[in-house]
């Protein structure tokens, strides 16, 4: 007891560090993610041939393969074939391929969210918005849009809690998130060797960060309640 006591601050340190690191890809994602999922939507329904094959293409790649070997492409790809490691070799470099990565494969799962959320309102809505004179753009934003928004939320909260847990793939990269913390004390981190008791202490990091994203999100659907 006497020497956990002694390791609870350090680890706690280093676990508090790899968690920021844990906090600002899952930012990172999520402001990526959310637009280019719409773009992404949009491509999938567009009329243009050319465009929706091609993006129906991407979703099925990105969505058919794991997240883990995305990864390992982003970030090594460039080296192996161009001969250029454009990311280098530092944790900068590492955070923005694990960053594209998150962003890529999440935009494509939130787009097939978006699409459906798009077509579940009645085109009916849409031709009543024709006949008052509104624009295309107009029954968009203010008729299809704040619709989807309240279908989307049960779904989209699902996809945002499994990123909370998906960051921790980006330690195949060798990012120094919150399980590539606890994990180092295995190996000798801070002069503490084979100790396997912190990398089961992440999970309570996890649990309190999806709580606090559970009850957000529960409070914005909420505020949706008068969609219906």
């Amino acid at each position: 007891m006497e020497l956990f006591l002694q390791q609870l601050p350090v680890v706690i340190g280093a676990l508090n560090t790899g968690f920021i690191q844990t906090l600002k890809l899952f930012t990172v994602t999520l402001l990526g993610a959310f637009p280019l999922g719409l773009l992404i939507a949009f491509g999938s329904i567009s009329k243009i041939k050319i465009i929706s094959i091609t993006t129906k293409f991407l979703i099925w790649v990105i969505r058919g393969t794991p997240l883990m070997i995305q990864l390992l492409i982003f970030y090594y790809f460039p080296g192996l074939v161009f001969q250029n490691p454009i990311w280098g070799g530092g944790e900068q470099g590492r955070f923005l391929a694990a960053s594209l990565a998150f962003v890529v494969n999440y935009s494509c799962y939130f787009s097939e969210i978006y699409r459906g959320g798009i077509q579940s309102v009645p085109v009916g809505q849409q031709e009543a918005g024709l006949v008052l004179g509104m624009t295309k753009r107009q029954i968009f934003f203010h008729v299809t849009l704040l619709q989807m928004i309240k279908r989307i939320v049960p779904p989209i909260s699902n996809e945002i809690i499994t990123l909370v847990k998906d960051t921790a793939l980006a330690r195949i990269i060798a990012l120094q998130e919150i399980i590539w913390a606890g994990q180092a004390f295995m190996k000798g981190s801070y002069g503490i060797s084979g100790a396997i008791w912190p990398l089961f202490f992440t999970a309570f990091y996890y649990l309190i960060f999806n709580g606090i994203v559970t009850v957000m999100l529960a409070a914005f659907e909420k505020k949706l309640e008068y969609f219906r």
